[in-house]
């Protein structure tokens, strides 16, 4: 077992899975656990400090979340932020009360010496620096043994701590980017006070990776569904390191990919990476199975039940397949564990492929602690070409959810060419890596437009581009409208069957990303 120096429980902070960011960025490998995980459990991972994060309870609540105490006896440095701080004030006999009114937003942080000492939490950063408070409740009257280090002026005690029993608390949330030195408190607390001197990167991991999957699997064999996305192109290529031939990576080119997409996925790891890649030609079994489908819903389905089918064909060829590859990800694995119990799930990461319980196959997800930043690093220290760690999201049912109605040859070849001029543009500006998804939607809608004197009657794309930090939520993205204008009109010069483009400024909620 792994050894967690710093562990984060988590109280239903939004912002929960960004202290984990930040501690991995600075190398201070953590992970989150529900803030009811058994006292035992926590004490096998041999952590050096633990975070509380925050949470929308109030402490005063009859069913507000609390700690096992027991966490308090281990004589282990803790971090509280926000309710996490209320905690441990109520919890050490202090007191907390609904504030005359909300906080929310930007405040400056004044810190307060001890002794004539400025607090090791504060270390190295600077008196006045902006923090970002988000709360309804404030301390009244600190805990005995407990001494206030920080201010604001609207909090008396923004920070407070106990340094004979290494207990510190934050009102603020150092984690979010508006906190200007937030990721120095954070390291500050997991260096300075924790003594945590271990680097994390992800060439340990890489490492740390290869020596656990080439143990467990041993001389058996593993099967893994290489899509072309980031996820399973890191996958594919780590096992590979791993265990070499004994990885049987299947890519299965459903004839729903992008421009050129089947060409670039072989050569990487065909050619590049020397992966004997199996490739399954589908395209005429996926286009018979949507023809005349038009519900979104519907089409998804089809294509996910047509893989299967092909996956399961090829899989019945080869022998000694007991693993299964996933490319599940950190952020599947917590939001399958809700702070308030089973019941209140957020998502269940169970087959997060797609694959029915029929297909026997014991997982192996060795991507299950990164965040997707993380994924992408870890490709690049794999040798994975930078142009296909960085690339967008791309969905599972391909342009087959770019088309609305029918998928037919005729509306992929407009949709793909629309799509592959829309990023041969974003690319030539340097706005790729900037911008979270850019792609071209087929609406099959029709309407009328004059082209060389001649009155034409033909179809309209609409252009969805959009940040994101992480696809939860998103914006449209704010292009130079000369660029919008010249991406047009190569689309409308360049591609036989369409006469007008437009642009989707709808931002996630209410929208979606994808139109289908």
């Amino acid at each position: 077992m792994q050894q967690v120096p710093i562990v984060i429980l988590d109280f239903g902070s939004q912002y929960t899975q960004l202290i984990a960011r930040r501690l991995r960025e600075v190398g201070v490998y953590c992970e989150i656990y529900p803030y009811f995980e058994d006292i035992e459990k926590i004490e096998a991972k041999k952590p050096q400090g633990i975070i509380f994060s925050g949470g929308p309870a109030s402490v005063y609540d009859p069913d507000a979340p609390r700690v096992d105490r027991a966490i308090y006896e281990l004589g282990l440095p803790i971090l509280g932020i926000c309710y996490g701080m209320q905690l441990i004030t109520v919890d050490f006999g202090g007191q907390v009360i609904r504030a005359l009114q909300h906080e929310y937003g930007k405040a400056k942080l004044y810190l307060d010496p001890v002794h004539g000492h400025i607090s090791p939490l504060f270390d190295g950063t600077k008196d006045g620096q902006i923090v970002w408070m988000s709360h309804s409740d404030k301390v009244e009257k600190l805990p005995e043994g407990f001494v206030r280090i920080a201010h604001t002026d609207n909090s008396p005690y923004a920070a407070i701590a106990n340094e004979e029993r290494q207990i510190y608390a934050l009102q603020f949330h150092p984690e979010v980017s508006h906190s200007e030195e937030g990721t120095k408190i954070l390291e500050n607390f997991a260096r300075k006070i924790c003594g945590i001197t271990s680097k994390w990167d992800m060439g340990h991991f890489a490492k740390e990776q290869i020596q656990k999957i080439r143990k467990r699997v041993g001389s058996d064999k593993v099967l893994c569904a290489l899509s072309g996305g980031v996820d399973s192109s890191v996958v594919t290529a780590l096992l590979y390191e791993a265990i070499g031939d004994q990885l049987i990576p299947v890519f299965v080119d459903n004839g729903l990919l992008r421009e050129g997409e089947r060409q670039k996925v072989e050569h990487v790891f065909k050619n590049m990476l020397q992966v004997p890649l199996i490739t399954i030609d589908g395209k005429e079994k996926f286009l018979e199975a949507l023809k005349g489908v038009t519900d979104p819903e519907q089409k998804r389905k089809i294509i996910g039940h047509t893989f299967i089918e092909l996956f399961d064909e090829e899989a019945k060829k080869h022998k000694d397949v007991k693993y299964l590859a996933q490319g599940t990800l950190y952020p599947d694995v917590i939001e399958s564990v809700s702070v308030k119990g089973p019941s209140e799930t957020i998502k269940s990461h169970h087959n997060v492929g797609g694959l029915p319980d029929w297909m026997q196959f014991e997982l192996i997800e060795p991507l299950r602690e990164l965040f997707k930043d993380e994924v992408r690093k870890l490709g690049l220290e794999l040798g994975l070409p930078r142009e296909m760690v960085y690339r967008h999201p791309f969905p599972g049912p391909g342009l087959a959810i770019r088309i609305l109605g029918e998928v037919t040859p005729e509306a992929l070849e407009l949709v793909r060419k629309a799509d592959t001029i829309l990023l041969e543009e974003i690319k030539a500006h340097g706005l790729y890596e900037k911008l979270w998804q850019s792609f071209a939607v087929l609406l099959n809608v029709k309407s009328v437009g004059v082209m060389g004197d001649k009155r034409t009657y033909e179809n309209t794309v609409a252009l969805r581009i959009v940040e994101s930090s992480d696809g939860m939520t998103a914006t449209f993205a704010h292009i130079p409208h000369d660029l919008l204008e010249h991406i047009s009109n190569r689309i409308i010069n360049e591609v036989d069957g369409i006469n007008r483009v437009v642009y989707d400024i709808t931002s996630k909620p209410p929208g979606t990303i994808e139109w289908e």
